[in-house]
């Protein structure tokens, strides 16, 4: 495999499945909508992902493949993404690279957020170009089947495969991940030096794939943006969401033949309701990876306390507010009194300690006596921060203490003036940060393109080039960056100054490790 000699003036690369031809973009080459997989429609809806059909010929890689099916969202408004096709032969990966030569450039490989069930590596803000320009480094972005189609089979399609509980989503990215160790040395990189990187439900994916024995030398560090090791469902939940969903879509018997020959949009209304049903008693996501005892053997979190991880190091973090970016789609999050957040957190955190202290009234206690010390301890605010932690942070700090390996910690804290605001350091807003997407359409409508923020977005780049290339996180104009243990957890503030920070909100990390685990991961309801 390599560039074919006789078209080094095209951007042309020999794969394992046929040449692909792709385009020049200043000083970059950018390869989009390589299949790394077949098409997931039909018979192989609900079924592992297969390696591509060779071609014959050179195939055009100068635009992205479609995106997995999915119902518009917020998140895809927000960031530019809305109206991209959808197929079920979604299975892309998308590469940008300084030369398809023999450089071995450390390689990036991103998985896209989005709960699960939204999201593609075609989104504007995921485009690699400024990343691996900045650091001479080859970038990639991936689709994997999303929601229903991605993480859960129908019971009869289940059986077909042997019990399977459908983590067919994460099998799609092990097969990407494949196909990056096949070919990263083709496009320039280095197969042996695979960094695996995402946002949200991407981090998510990240963590779930340290524990994925299919997956070990895969990729050699992982950088985890808010998002952890505590998305994934045991047996006995994931079946309860097939049932419904199956339910949902009118399945009256266990054929596999009539699972797959659902059309796609009925599949996901059904996805949707399905989701609706099970919100008020699911203590998470309805689609995600689960334990199976085959490709998820057991929970990550044990995976990785076990050592099954040690050689892969970690950066890992949150942002301040994550979730004032759901408090979007929440007006009357803005709007709460006393009563209100008494009452949204009694009913989200259940439940008495050993001494019948309620839980939510001794959270909320404790975050309100922190918060008036840093000045803000609305009702709205102590919403927010609580909602953030549970979901974020404290997942985040506690796959952080689990790790056998180096870990290098931060909060985002940078407050975007976008929306009057109202988003402070929010969900998703170091995206763009990091793939240098601050200024533009993106910056004005996410970050509120401040003059600052170029600035920050540089020196994360670069902590995050420099931790790919070796494993530590160093950038010009970020101090000294000290690994994250107990007692310090020293964590790195990304903001306006930058700084390292010995266990920053410690109180209220410490008030979550008083809670059943099962209280802590019922749903957000407001």
């Amino acid at each position: 495999m390599g560039v074919l000699p006789s078209l080094a003036m095209t951007p042309i690369v020999e794969t394992r499945h046929g040449r692909v031809a792709g385009f020049r973009e200043r000083d970059l080459t950018v390869f989009l909508g390589i299949p790394y997989a077949r098409s997931t429609r039909g018979r192989r809806r609900w079924h592992p992902p297969e390696p591509p059909e060779p071609w014959s010929g050179v195939r055009p890689a100068r635009e992205f493949g479609a995106a997995a099916p999915q119902s518009p969202g917020l998140m895809a408004r927000l960031l530019g993404a809305d109206g991209e096709p959808q197929s079920e032969e979604c299975l892309f990966v998308n590469l940008w690279t300084p030369g398809s030569d023999d450089r071995r450039r450390p390689v990036l490989v991103w998985i896209h957020g989005g709960g699960f069930t939204l999201g593609s590596g075609a989104w504007p803000v995921y485009d690699g170009g400024a990343l691996a320009r900045r650091g001479d480094a080859v970038v990639v972005s991936l689709n994997y089947r999303l929601g229903a189609l991605g993480y859960l089979g129908p019971p009869g399609v289940r059986a077909e495969a042997g019990g399977g509980l459908g983590n067919f989503g994460l099998l799609d990215q092990i097969a990407a991940l494949e196909w990056v160790r096949d070919h990263a040395n083709a496009f320039g990189g280095d197969a042996d030096r695979v960094t695996l990187f995402g946002s949200s439900a991407g981090a998510m994916s990240v963590a779930t794939l340290l524990a994925v024995p299919r997956a070990k030398g895969l990729f050699h560090r992982a950088i985890l943006q808010s998002g952890a090791a505590r998305n994934v469902h045991g047996p006995e939940a994931a079946r309860r969401v097939a049932r419904s969903f199956a339910q949902e879509l009118g399945l009256e018997s266990d054929d596999p033949a009539l699972a797959r020959s659902a059309p796609t949009q009925r599949v996901l209304e059904a996805q949707h309701r399905a989701a609706e049903r099970l919100a008020a008693s699911l203590p998470a996501l309805a689609y995600q990876s689960a334990v199976d005892g085959e490709v998820l053997p057991r929970h990550p979190l044990d995976a990785v306390e076990a050592g099954e991880a040690a050689r892969v190091p970690l950066l890992i973090g949150t942002n301040l507010d994550e979730w004032r970016y759901f408090g979007l789609s929440d007006p009357r999050a803005r709007q709460l009194d006393e009563e209100g957040l008494l009452r949204r957190c009694r009913r989200n955190l259940p439940g008495s300690d050993a001494c019948d202290r309620v839980h939510a009234d001794r959270i909320v206690e404790t975050y309100r006596d922190a918060m008036a010390e840093r000045g803000d301890a609305s009702p709205s605010s102590i919403w927010f921060a609580i909602e953030s932690d549970r979901w974020f942070r404290y997942p985040a700090t506690q796959l952080a203490q689990c790790h056998r390996g180096a870990v290098y910690a931060y909060l985002f804290t940078w407050a975007s003036p976008a929306l009057g605001g109202q988003l402070g350091a929010c969900h998703s807003l170091e995206v763009p940060f990091v793939f240098g997407h601050t200024r533009g359409d993106i910056g004005r409508r996410f970050a509120g393109e401040d003059p600052e923020a170029a600035l920050l977005s540089e020196r994360m780049q670069d902590a995050w080039l420099s931790f790919a290339r070796d494993g530590v996180p160093v950038a010009e104009g970020l101090p000294p960056w000290p690994v994250y243990r107990s007692p310090e957890r020293t964590t790195m503030l990304l903001g306006r100054e930058p700084r390292p920070a010995a266990a920053p909100m410690e109180v209220e990390r410490a008030i979550w490790e008083t809670l059943a685990p099962e209280s802590a991961l019922r749903p957000s309801r407001g």
